[in-house]
């Protein structure tokens, strides 16, 4: 089992990560977070959950510029119905203390505002992870957020299609968020789009 894989960063996008690692590229799946994380740092450590698909017999790694972030991916996938994918969207959405708070506080609406959770995933969630979160201690990842370059809308749009969205509704989405704010960055395009989406 791999725990972290460090080395230099040769690609980033919002939705996944190459550390090149002594001429090996690991290519890792990570949220907005780590993203936001990673951004204008030339090498990294990542903390990775390894997931292998049944359907498909691949193997994904899911990485984390955090410990305290891993857990609480490896957290919400513990609860039934709720895959990596909806996790990683849900780490996307939200920081993880906003996600923490929403449980603890038994804020459906806000879990439910998350693309792919239904009324009852979001209960699931509250009633399996409230106490666990409670006991647990976390710590805050130190966020370096970065003006991106000209490629932002791209940026933005190709992420969202690699979450599963359709191209006619994420343009769509980016449209209508860059004209009420023109100078967004590409994590906020990203994050009000899953909420629109």
């Amino acid at each position: 089992m791999i725990d972290y894989i460090s080395g230099r960063i040769a690609e980033l996008s919002p939705t996944q990560v190459v550390i090149d690692n002594h001429g090996i590229g690991y290519s890792i799946e990570i949220s907005i977070q780590t993203y936001n994380a990673l951004q204008g740092q030339e090498s990294a450590k990542i903390y990775i959950h390894q997931h292998v698909s049944q359907k498909e017999e691949v193997e994904v790694y899911y990485g984390f510029a955090s410990k305290d972030e891993r857990a609480l991916f490896e957290l919400i996938i513990s609860v039934n119905g709720v895959g990596v994918s909806s996790a990683r969207i849900m780490l996307s959405s939200m920081s993880s203390d906003e996600l923490r708070e929403a449980i603890i506080s038994e804020n459906v609406a806000k879990i439910k505002s998350v693309k792919g959770i239904g009324l009852k995933s979001a209960q699931r969630l509250i009633l399996e992870l409230k106490d666990k979160i409670t006991k647990g201690e976390g710590s805050n990842t130190a966020i370096l957020i970065q003006t991106p370059d000209s490629e932002t809308v791209e940026e933005a749009s190709r992420a969202l299609m690699m979450l599963g969205f359709a191209k006619p509704n994420v343009n769509k989405a980016i449209q209508s968020i860059l004209k009420n704010n023109p100078t967004a960055k590409v994590e906020e395009i990203i994050k009000a789009a899953l909420k629109m989406l």
